[in-house]
Parts: C-alpha cells; sequence; structure tokens
C-alpha cells in the first residue's frame, strides 16, 4: 500500500511539472510530453508490482556464505585457484572466494544466464541475513533439518556428505571405532555452533560438552590444543582440515555403533527465504536441468575443490 501511494504522488508531480515546464512548447507538445511521462511510470509501476519475492531480478544471483568453511567455501587472495578455475569476487572485499559451494553456485548461475555475486557473512547471521534481503539464497554447506524447514525453503540436495570425528592421533581415543567405545570416558566433546551436528553431543553418554565454536577451524584448533578431545564433524570438513593438522586423524564410526538421527546433516541443500519458492524451484530446475543429482559428480568436484584450497599447496 505504501508502494502504490508514493506511485501516485509520482505520477501527480510527473504531470505537474511537465505541464508547468511546457509553457514555451504549446499546449499539444506538453499534453503529448506528460502522457508520456505517465506512460512510463505506470509501466515502471506495473513491472515493479509484477516482480517475484526473490530479489534475484536482473540477472544477479546474491548468495550468501561464511567464505570461512573449507572445502565447501574459503576466502583467497587470487582471482583462479591452482588449476586456473575462476573464483568469484566478494562484495564489498577485495578477497575472492572458492570451494563447492562457490562452483555449484556459478554453474547455477551460468545456467540461468545470471551473474553471480557473493555474500561474506557470519555462520551465526547467516538467516537473518538472507531475511533482511542482504542476499538471496544460501548456499553454504548448510545441512536440511525439520528445524530449519520451520523458517527457509530448501532444493533437493546438492551435495550427499557423511559425518566423522576428529581426534589427535597420539590421543587416548586414536583407536576408537564406534560410537559406544566413547561412552563413559568423560571425553571432552566440540562441534560448530548453529549446526545440526549439536544434538548428536548428547549422545555420548558421560561426555563434557558446551565448549563449541563460531567456525570449524576452531574446533580443530581446540582438539589440537587438547581444550577438546573430539569434533564431531563433517567428512570433506576434516578432510579439509588435515591439510593444515598433520596431528590430527579421522575416525569414520561403523554403521552399526554409530550416531542417530544425524540424516539430516547427509543431505547439504540450498535454502531461500520460506515464502520464496519461486527462486527456490527456479534453481531446483537449473539443478535439474545440469543434472546435478549424481552422487558421484558430486563427490568428483569435491575431491576437486579439496586439492585446489591454498592449504593444499
Amino acid at each position: 500500500m505504501k508502494k502504490r501511494n508514493w506511485i501516485a504522488l509520482s505520477l501527480v508531480a510527473i504531470m505537474t511539472a511537465t505541464m508547468l515546464s511546457g509553457c514555451g512548447a504549446g499546449e499539444t507538445g506538453s499534453a503529448e510530453t506528460a502522457e508520456a511521462a505517465v506512460t512510463e511510470a505506470t509501466e515502471s509501476t506495473e513491472a515493479a508490482e509484477e516482480g517475484t519475492s526473490s530479489d534475484a531480478e536482473g540477472g544477479v544471483l546474491r548468495v550468501g556464505m561464511e567464505c570461512a568453511y573449507p572445502p565447501f567455501n574459503w576466502t583467497q587472495d587470487e582471482a583462479t585457484t591452482p588449476d586456473g578455475s575462476k573464483a568469484v569476487k566478494i562484495y564489498g572485499s577485495d578477497y575472492y572466494a572458492y570451494g563447492y559451494d562457490v562452483a555449484v553456485a556459478q554453474k547455477l548461475a551460468d545456467e540461468l544466464g545470471m551473474e553471480l555475486e557473493i555474500h561474506k557473512v557470519e555462520w551465526s547471521s547467516i538467516g537473518i541475513s538472507m531475511d533482511a534481503g542482504d542476499y538471496d539464497c544460501i548456499i553454504a554447506g548448510m545441512g536440511r533439518t525439520a528445524e530449519r524447514e520451520m523458517s527457509y525453503s530448501f532444493t533437493e540436495p546438492y551435495y550427499y556428505r557423511d559425518n566423522c570425528i576428529v581426534v589427535k592421533k597420539d590421543g587416548p581415543y586414536a583407536n576408537v571405532k564406534g560410537l559406544s567405545e566413547l561412552n563413559g570416558t568423560g571425553c571432552k566433546l566440540t562441534t560448530q555452533l548453529g549446526t545440526g551436528w549439536i544434538p548428536l553431543l548428547d549422545q555420548v553418554e558421560g561426555a563434557v560438552t558446551g565448549s563449541n565454536y563460531e567456525t570449524t577451524s576452531e574446533c580443530f584448533m581446540a582438539v589440537s590444543n587438547g581444550v577438546a578431545d573430539v569434533c564431531i564433524i563433517d567428512l570433506p570438513t576434516a578432510q579439509s582440515a588435515l591439510l593444515t593438522n598433520d596431528d590430527l586423524m579421522i575416525i569414520t564410526f561403523d554403521e552399526n555403533d554409530t550416531f542417530t538421527g544425524d540424516e539430516e546433516m547427509v543431505n547439504v541443500c540450498i535454502a531461500t527465504k520460506k515464502n520464496d519458492t519461486e527462486l527456490r524451484d527456479k534453481l531446483q530446475g537449473a539443478m535439474d536441468a545440469i543434472g546435478w543429482n549424481d552422487k558421484a559428480a558430486m563427490d568428483e568436484l569435491m575431491s576437486t575443490v579439496i586439492g585446489q584450497q591454498p592449504a593444499a599447496e
């Protein structure tokens, strides 16, 4: 309603200004000019009112991500990766973003004929910033959980990941094979704040919990420094961390002795605003068009980007 009122006032102002400025041009010229101005303003109004709830119109796909969650996304100085892949300039920054999320986002933007714009944001405010209109969607290694589906709309997965734990190579948990072996040990657990791994902490009986961190790199540092014994995380992120933390090791639990309810974090999906199903469907259509539902292709791309991150050099 406010938009319509503003438009109406604008039309009146245009007509008035045009008629006043036409004093030396003759009545016919003034009328024609005024009519043209009103027509132009009306067309602009109709175009604006026909717009979707997404801000992705105009050929720009604005994507929010941490740019600090390798191998899904990271920040780098160079415009290209070692294999020549093109990184994307971070909006409002002199740095560039790359990683699995960026590579997939670029594929989708290309399919849609749109320009890709990457916005760097803290994980703790990634949903709030999207709802505020800072960007149109989240492509940031986000797991589709029942809780998140209450606030966002999701595409089908653009990646499927396995969960694991990370411990010190020479620590007391290096030989653990199953979840039950951690029970009763009093081990100190950690994971990233605001993630679907938080509920898994309570599945280790007698564990010490509560010291979780904003970034995964802080989680791995905590294990390296002995502040924590075990980090619950996804496998690609753990593999990425081991490139620069040779004192750590990855353990994948036996399928008969592992976490329950962690299936939600397996599905990594694109999130849009809850009511922006048009953009969600548009992105899903692009995924379908390029056949981005093949796990083998997803794993191949993930393997490639892990080798392209700065830590791999």
